[in-house]
C-alpha cells in the first residue's frame, strides 16, 4: 500500500488489506489484534501503530514523500503462504529457453530489477 503521509482512510485500510477495525482491535477472519487508542488521529488510522501491531513492514522514501505498507505477518509470522514458485521460462544468457523447473529441489535465488 503507497501511502502519502501516515495516515490512513479506515475504508481504503480494510478494502486492500482485508483487516477490518473493530472496537477490539483489528480482526481477519477468526483472528484479532489488540490495537492502541493512539491508532486512530483525526485523520484516519496512524500507518506507525498499525504497522507496529499487525507486523507490517513501512518503509520511507524520503526523496519521494511516500510511504510503502507491506502485508501483514501477525498471525502466520510470514507473507508467504507457500514456497511454490509458480512455472517460468525465460531465455538465458544465450537466448536458449530456461525453465525454472529445471531447478527443482535446488535452492534458488531470483534477482529481479526494474528500471522505474
Amino acid at each position: 500500500m503507497i501511502l502519502s503521509d501516515l495516515t490512513i482512510d479506515q475504508s481504503e485500510f480494510e478494502a486492500r488489506t482485508g483487516w477490518e477495525i473493530k472496537p477490539e482491535g483489528a480482526c481477519k477472519g477468526d483472528e484479532c489484534v489488540l490495537l492502541s487508542p493512539e491508532v486512530h488521529t483525526e485523520q484516519g488510522l496512524d500507518a506507525r501503530v498499525l504497522a507496529d501491531r499487525l507486523g507490517m513492514p513501512l518503509v520511507a522514501d524520503d526523496d519521494a514523500g511516500i510511504w510503502a505498507l507491506g502485508p501483514a505477518t501477525q498471525g502466520t509470522g510470514r507473507v508467504l503462504t507457500s514456497a511454490h514458485a509458480p512455472e517460468l521460462t525465460l531465455p538465458d544468457a544465450d537466448g536458449n529457453p530456461f525453465s525454472l523447473s529445471s531447478l527443482l529441489g535446488k535452492k534458488v535465488l531470483l534477482v529481479a530489477w526494474a528500471s522505474w
